[in-house]
């Protein structure tokens, strides 16, 4: 359970917007998106417990599905077939909200899958800086696009690819070494001054949160 450590009507506000959130969703999914790094399963599966909603990670469902690693499927088949077995994940997934749904860096880039995001959820861009991404992906080796001899490179061009598309989605949040918590406290406040979610009823600001939990980077 996620704890904050606000004042009490800090607190307050924070749950009601919450509570706004879950009512006004609907069936609908808040679907995470971003560049490998910038938190969109680690803050997604903390979104899902503040707003008690399931959380499901696109990527784990595709190797699940294909009973392969997805560095296997990369290796195996090549990056066009994933992206096709992407979109059609994703597209069933989305028939099972309302949840939390994070999704791998370039499922956004499929205009039919930011159609089917933008009919069956609310897409949240966690955009991150350069030198923020790199140091939370050199903790994994499992990133198919950054094997290469300049990774710095590859991500700066994924970054000049994908960032204009990302802008496309309902709501950006800056993900950036802070407590999850306050990231997920921007999220919501975001998501419930939405006017799709009957939002403006509630400050959209949150309040900073201290003696936040560790940032647990991905």
């Amino acid at each position: 359970m996620i704890r904050f450590g606000w004042k009490k009507r800090d607190r307050g506000e924070f749950l009601a917007k919450v509570q706004q959130v879950r009512r006004l969703l609907g069936g609908r999914s808040i679907v995470m998106i971003g560049l490998m790094g910038c938190g969109k399963s680690s803050i997604g599966r903390r979104l899902a417990t503040a707003l008690d909603l399931p959380f499901v990670d696109a990527d784990e469902e595709i190797e699940r599905a294909a009973l392969k690693s997805i560095p296997d499927i990369f290796a195996d088949h090549g990056e066009a077939y994933f992206r096709d077995g992407e979109r059609k994940v994703i597209k069933r997934l989305l028939g099972n909200g309302p949840q939390v749904l994070a999704t791998g860096g370039g499922a956004y880039m499929n205009e039919d899958t930011r159609d089917a995001i933008k009919a069956g959820g609310i897409s949240v861009w966690l955009r991150a800086d350069l030198d923020v991404l790199m140091r939370r992906v050199a903790k994994r080796d499992n990133r198919p696009l950054l094997k290469a001899d300049d990774p710095v490179a590859v991500m700066r061009s994924l970054m000049d690819q994908r960032y204009p598309v990302y802008a496309k989605a309902d709501i950006t949040i800056d993900s950036r070494d802070t407590a999850h918590e306050v990231i997920v406290a921007e999220i919501v406040a975001a998501l419930a001054a939405r006017r799709d979610l009957g939002g403006d009823a509630l400050p959209a600001n949150p309040p900073e949160a201290a003696n936040g939990l560790p940032h647990d980077e991905r």
